[in-house]
């Protein structure tokens, strides 16, 4: 083993319990020893804490360095002695962060949590998992979380102990990333050819995140989990991850279920092209690799693959990003939503209300908004917009510029549920729209903001959370988990408050409504009837993706 997965202490002596971190793991590449996920109770009420198991940094590939650079994740090497996974594994170098279309953006937000330092390498293809399970016999079902673009496994937003105090196995890991996760060139489809019978490349990112997928099929029932009940998860740069895992034939067969936030966008919306779902064709791929080669005056893949991630790191100009190849990528996202995906299982969707990442109140005159308008969506368009999310003063111009992006999410995953429905698919598709501004801060619920919610971690950041705060996390990420167990939010007992959960309706093709979750529970209309149709005829009128 290298040195980068150190050995760690073990749980303190007095965490005695049945718990899996008293036990040695058998994995196909080793064993592994995990370690208690809390040394004290935190500071929201988790009742079982003690029982609760973390393994860091397991490796679920081989080095992506030197020949491994720009190939499919391979096979690691298996290790002989036991790994004390007590460390988070490296996190993979090049991290983009992917923006709001300038077009209709002021100011872009971050998540304002803090990250656990890990160093960075590319033998970065490693892994995480919490569970509360005794025994490798239970076969609690499993969720895989994918982070948004600039995060990493390590960062507390995304710890899974409050997920696996609910009766889930939780797994989040790395992947590669910017030039190491997504260069194309025919060199590299050459090799593919010859690797995979495929003439393809440029979605090695992809393919790693299928990889985890593919991993937990093979080893998670040794952590207490069920491999026949994994259900994929992520928001934003997450959130595209799992969408490409619902829609690929390579993972076809693999999951129960998928909880896409920020999130699916109708193919005919514009974002698509610019937020983190989108991607670009071969060709464009190719000039983009292309455009690299000369920057570093390299002629031969093998060139590249001779720089250190260090250097290669230094490159931040290309549009660097998934390439519908056919072949990982199926289809173009329309076909795919009218044909039906690879994987017809349930979904869980939505947006959060503040998700142009803009400090509230925005600051913007009537004229900047008249001109975003203008620009953005053409004369006849402009108008229609201007009349149903009207400024007269610079106070309304900032709350119609946000009124706009949030009506666009909302209509637009109202659209792909009322697709998806009308689809070849079977499967239920659940939407929510997300309303609470966590306290401290002053961006609204902005995006992001739902995520210590769902995953019911607020014991791992430091905002100035309030009653109000735990009461929403009991019912939120007792939505999440119901659909983790039975792939319905209503179903499986996960809310530990008073009362009920409200009932939430999966989407139908005939009621533009969402469910309302946050500050408020329930059927809620996307927008009024003239906002639909508004957006419905804009998104008529531009190209699909």
């Amino acid at each position: 083993m290298k040195s980068t997965f150190a050995l760690g202490t073990l749980a303190p002596a007095w965490l005695v319990s049945a718990a899996l971190y008293n036990q040695t793991i058998h994995t196909e590449y080793g064993s592994v020893q995990g370690i208690a996920a809390f040394d004290s109770e935190p500071n929201i009420t988790i009742s079982n804490w003690r029982d609760i198991t973390i393994w860091k940094g397991i490796p679920f590939a081989a080095d992506t360095s030197g020949q491994n650079r720009w190939r499919p994740p391979q096979k690691r090497q298996a290790w002989n002695t036991t790994l004390v996974a007590s460390e988070f594994g490296d996190t993979c170098p090049g991290q983009p962060s992917f923006g709001i279309p300038a077009k209709m953006k002021r100011q872009t937000d971050g998540s304002g949590n803090s990250t656990t330092s890990t160093s960075s390498s590319e033998d970065c293809l490693n892994l995480n998992i919490w569970t509360s399970a005794n025994s490798t016999e239970e076969k609690h079902p499993v969720m895989i979380w994918s982070y948004p673009a600039g995060g990493s496994a390590a960062q507390p937003l995304f710890d899974g102990a409050g997920m696996a105090a609910k009766g889930i196995v939780y797994v989040n890991y790395n992947y590669r990333t910017a030039a190491f996760g997504w260069l194309a060139h025919p060199q590299l489809n050459a090799e593919m050819q010859k690797e995979v019978g495929y003439n393809v490349s440029g979605n090695w990112a992809m393919l790693d995140q299928f990889a985890v997928l593919k991993w937990a099929h093979e080893n998670i029932a040794a952590f207490g989990g069920d491999p026949e009940r994994i259900t994929v998860a992520g928001q934003s740069a997450g959130s595209a991850a799992t969408y490409h895992m619902l829609n690929s034939p390579l993972t076809k067969g693999l999951i129960k279920g998928a909880i896409i936030e920020s999130g699916v966008r109708y193919p005919r919306d514009p974002f698509c092209s610019t937020l983190a779902e989108n991607y670009r064709n071969m060709t464009t791929a190719f000039a983009t690799g292309e455009t690299l080669m000369e920057y570093y005056n390299a002629t031969t893949i093998d060139e590249l693959r001779e720089l250190s991630a260090e250097d290669l790191s230094s490159y931040t100009s290309g549009n660097f990003g998934a390439v519908l190849d056919y072949w990982a990528i199926p289809d173009t996202y329309l076909n795919t939503l009218l044909n039906g995906p690879a994987n017809d299982v349930p979904i869980l969707t939505g947006n959060t209300k503040d998700e142009s990442g803009a400090e509230l109140p925005i600051n913007i005159t009537v004229s900047e908004y008249n001109s975003d308008l203008q620009s953005y969506y053409g004369d006849e368009f402009a108008a229609r917009f201007l009349t149903l999310f009207p400024a007269s003063n610079n106070t309304q111009a900032g709350m119609a510029h946000n009124a706009i992006y949030s009506a666009t999410s909302r209509v637009g995953t109202w659209l792909f549920a009322k697709g998806w429905v009308e689809s070849n698919t079977t499967s239920p598709i659940y939407t929510y729209f997300w309303d609470h501004a966590p306290p401290g801060q002053d961006r609204g619920a902005y995006h992001e903001s739902e995520i210590n919610y769902v995953l019911n971690n607020l014991y791992g950041t430091d905002s100035p959370w309030e009653g109000i705060d735990l009461l929403i996390t009991q019912k939120m990420s007792g939505y999440w988990a119901n659909f983790v167990k039975t792939q319905n939010p209503n179903n499986g007992g996960n809310y530990d408050g008073t009362g009920e959960l409200v009932q939430w309706s999966a989407s139908t093709p005939n009621k533009s409504v969402s469910m309302r979750v946050g500050d408020g529970w329930g059927d809620m209309d996307v927008a009024t009837d003239a906002q639909v149709e508004l957006f419905q005829d804009w998104f008529a009128s531009n190209i699909a993706y």
